[in-house]
């Protein structure tokens, strides 16, 4: 509307540029008549001028000889005048009063004539009125021609400058029906005892017709009737008379729309207020075409009808309201007009009666506004309730129909809470993140929809397994794909997000400590059936202490890139993030970090890096405030990176990004050909010493009895002692099981067979631990010093590995081998936490 005024203010000046150059008006004289009985009274009066202030340089009204400010001509009179100045536009205004009795006399219906015509008078800003007295039992209908009217509300202007101001009488106190412009859809204005309209003209316009006639009707028993006329495809904004000012009390007011049939109309109202009532209630009644139940009662906060076909009424009816705090009532609502589309006809059935703690709203995109007329775009409840809001409980089945010209114009977005209450329930138990398929069945696109998933705290955790493995969102590696889903942390005032994943990666479970929201976010408008392919599980899992919990398996066609929660602003202080790395067994993985130092300065405590061999547990400690980050590493077997956060200075946070990547492995053709040839030599020289014992035993196999084992209790059968670095149970160590005597000159005798051939003989093979060795992520060290801290390389004893104890005298110990990472048989390849 700021625009518009800046039009009309430029052409109101133009055209004054233009009269004060080709017509010197202050010069000439003007002359005005008013005939006997006209009921028209002229006045000339000073005024306010769109232009800006009044110049300082005075003007008056030269009349009989003298200097006036101000100049009043009744009917029966003539006056002659002239102006002192040569902008008197600038300075004065015209208003022209026609008085018309209907309740002496007869009314002089029909078309109204501007009386004096504008050519007659001077050319100021001029304001013809008309005011009619009636009886109540007499109605006055004003119509009005082509171009209709368009009402505005307070504070708006017209582009033209012509502006229509219409009002209405209750006994002796006048009531504002509304201003209005040319070029809308009101055609008639019915009244009772009396109306008054008033034309605005600008001096420059050279209108010469009122434009509206009088008809005389009988009582409408009500306000006003303001009849509204489609003709197309538009919108009308209408207001309760009196706007902004109240409503007056207990009264009805009627709008009547005109709609072509092959059209369909929707209701929205834009501001309304309601009063403090004493008796009866403030509500809006419709009658609509077909409807069973006119008229249809509705509150002014309730939904109101859309997509009718045909015409239709709207009333306003008032209460009796609190005399000591009346309120006020007023109303502003819009009228949409548009053809009606394929969906506005088909009805989706939305049945969320089996959820629970589920909404859908379904609303418009936002969108850069237009000056251009926009079909409306609304969701209809049972048909008849449109509105360009709808949100949708569970719980319930909905009926919902579209009245829109363009559903790409809609999304929807839904939310669903899952909660654990009881641990001895929830533990273990799984649920599918999967969003409904009455949702996914509408013709809108799904924009989000978010899963907030609550446990106990410090009870419980949280595992998020997908349907696919997923891939982080990453500036390296881009997800390309229709949707993702998006994990942040649900705690009140954690600041905590995990990152934006895409299905296609390497990532095979998402553990997190607390609360968290999986949003599933769509790229493309129809994702739904994508998306229905896909899900997520989630698992409540024992509690752990780490916020996250990354399991990876990369993929042999490519790199896998990984970030640390909270990219770009740093993960949170005194956290701990682990990625469980699992490394096939015929690849090699390598570990290469795309930045030499984190950038982390701390202010409390330290930030650490662990790089842990899973089998092995041989770990390196990295101080990520002090040392640079390792250069490319490579692991034949599953690894953990744990990172733990110090309380980092502001804007010097911990932010890590790496990758891996898999390759075959090789092994070096020497030492194959050096291991096959070693390995054929043992194999000789084992089986010639069996001979050898076998041949010594038969000959003193005569003169002996038979053979007896022989134990010595003198002989120490353990190890030396170590210190007790770490301390074991006996059901903790190896210390119970006992080596095997292979003494073939004892036994010997009895491996021949009848033939005089050896037997192989059976005996107890050490087996290793078979369960998981990586189930925890490493733990930091406990560093309370700021100085630096050098890297550590620490090798833990094997499972297999035995422990010195005092209660366990009859055990035979193997031998004190240091090298104890490669057990005898492969071991299963650990799993993360929660497993």
């Amino acid at each position: 509307m700021a625009v518009q005024n800046c039009g009309v203010t430029i052409a109101l000046l133009g055209v004054q540029l233009l009269g004060a150059v080709l017509l010197p008006r202050g010069a000439g004289v003007s002359e005005i008549a008013l005939p006997h009985g006209s009921g028209i009274t002229v006045f000339i009066k000073p005024g306010t001028s769109p232009l800006g202030p009044l110049p300082l340089k005075p003007c008056y009204i030269s009349s009989s000889k003298k200097h006036k400010t101000s100049l009043t001509i009744k009917s029966g009179e003539k006056e002659v005048f002239s102006f002192t100045c040569h902008d008197p536009e600038k300075h004065f205004v015209i208003e022209v009063q026609k008085n018309i009795d209907c309740m002496s006399g007869p009314c002089p219906f029909g078309d109204v004539q501007l009386q004096p015509s504008t050519s007659m008078l001077p050319t100021l800003n001029r304001t013809f009125v008309w005011d009619v007295k009636a009886h109540k039992s007499i109605g006055l209908e004003l119509q009005f021609s082509i171009p209709r009217l368009r009402q505005i509300g307070p504070g708006e202007s017209c582009p033209d400058g012509v502006t229509h101001s219409i009002s209405g009488r209750i006994d002796a106190t006048t009531v504002k029906i509304g201003t209005f412009c040319s070029n809308g859809t009101v055609s008639r204005i019915k009244m009772q005892e009396g109306v008054k309209m008033a034309l605005h003209l600008p001096w420059f316009h050279n209108r010469n017709v009122s434009g509206f006639s009088i008809a005389n009707r009988s009582s409408i028993k009500r306000l006003c009737i303001i009849e509204s006329v489609f003709e197309g495809e538009g919108s009308a904004t209408l207001m309760s008379a009196n706007y902004p000012d109240g409503f007056p009390e207990d009264e009805l007011m009627t709008w009547q729309f005109v709609i072509p049939a092959h059209l369909r109309a929707s209701v929205s109202f834009l501001h309304f207020n309601v009063s403090n009532c004493e008796k009866k209630e403030e509500r809006v009644e419709y009658y609509i075409p077909g409807s069973t139940t006119n008229p249809e009662v509705f509150r002014l906060e309730d939904k109101q009808p859309g997509n009718m076909a045909g015409n239709f009424n709207l009333s306003l009816q008032g209460c009796d309201q609190d005399a000591q705090n009346p309120g006020v009532l007023r109303l502003q609502f819009q009228v949409l007009v548009q053809h009606p589309q394929n969906e506005s006809n088909k009805i989706y059935l939305v049945d969320l009666s089996n959820e629970q703690t589920l909404s859908l709203t379904i609303e418009p995109r936002p969108v850069k506004l237009s000056r251009k007329f926009v079909p409306g775009c609304f969701v209809c409840l049972e048909s008849r309730t449109c509105t360009t809001n709808l949100t949708l409980t569970s719980g319930s089945k909905h009926k919902i129909s579209f009245l829109c010209d363009n559903l790409t114009r809609l999304w929807m977005n839904g939310e669903k809470t899952i909660s654990c209450t009881d641990p001895r329930y929830c533990h273990r138990r799984s649920q599918s993140l999967q969003v409904p398929g009455d949702i996914l069945q509408l013709p809108v696109q799904l924009h989000d929809f978010s899963w907030k998933l609550l446990v106990p705290k410090n009870r419980l955790s949280l595992a998020l397994v997908p349907a696919q493995k997923l891939q982080q969102h990453t500036q390296e590696k881009v997800c390309n794909t229709s949707f993702g889903y998006l994990v942040a942390s649900a705690v009140p005032g954690q600041d905590l997000y995990f990152g934006s994943f895409c299905p296609g990666g390497s990532i095979e479970k998402i553990q997190v400590k607390q609360n968290i929201s999986v949003t599933l976010r769509t790229f493309a408008p129809n994702v739904q059936r994508e998306a229905a392919r896909q899900g997520l599980t989630v698992s409540f899992i024992p509690y752990f202490k780490e916020e996250g919990i990354f399991t990876v398996t990369p993929d042999t066609k490519g790199k896998v890139y990984l970030r640390s929660p909270n990219w770009d602003r740093g993960l949170p202080s005194l956290t701990s993030v682990s990625w469980n790395i699992s490394v096939p067994s015929n690849q090699v993985a390598c570990l290469t970090f795309l930045k030499e130092r984190t950038g982390v300065v701390c202010q409390t405590g330290r930030a650490f890096m662990i790089i842990q061999e899973q089998r092995s547990k041989a770990e390196e400690i990295f101080s990520l405030e002090d040392e640079v980050l390792p250069k490319p590493s490579f692991h034949h077997h599953s690894f953990w990176v744990n990172i733990s956060n110090c309380s980092p200075v502001s804007g010097k946070q911990l932010d890590l990004f790496f990758w891996v990547s898999l390759t075959p492995r090789t092994m070096d053709l020497t030492v194959v050909v050096i291991a096959v040839v070693g390995g054929g030599a043992l194999l000789l020289f084992a089986l010639g010493l069996i001979i050898c014992f076998v041949k010594k035993n038969r000959k003193k196999k005569e003169n002996k009895g038979p053979p007896v084992g022989i134990y010595n209790g003198n002989i120490n059968t353990q190890m030396p002692m170590q210190p007790k670095k770490f301390q074991k149970g006996r059901k903790d160590s190896d210390s119970h099981v006992y080596a095997v005597i292979d003494d073939t000159m004892v036994y010997g005798h009895l491996l021949q067979d009848s033939n005089g051939s050896f037997l192989q003989p059976e005996v107890d093979t050490y087996q290793p631990f078979q369960g998981p060795t990586g189930d925890c992520p490493p733990s930091p060290p406990l560093v309370y010093s700021r100085a630096p801290t050098a890297k550590l390389t620490t090798d833990e004893p094997s499972a297999g590995f035995p422990a010195e104890s005092d209660s366990e005298p009859y055990t035979f110990s193997h031998p004190n081998n240091r090298n104890t990472d490669i057990p005898l048989l492969d071991t299963h390849e650990p799993e993360g936490p929660g497993e």
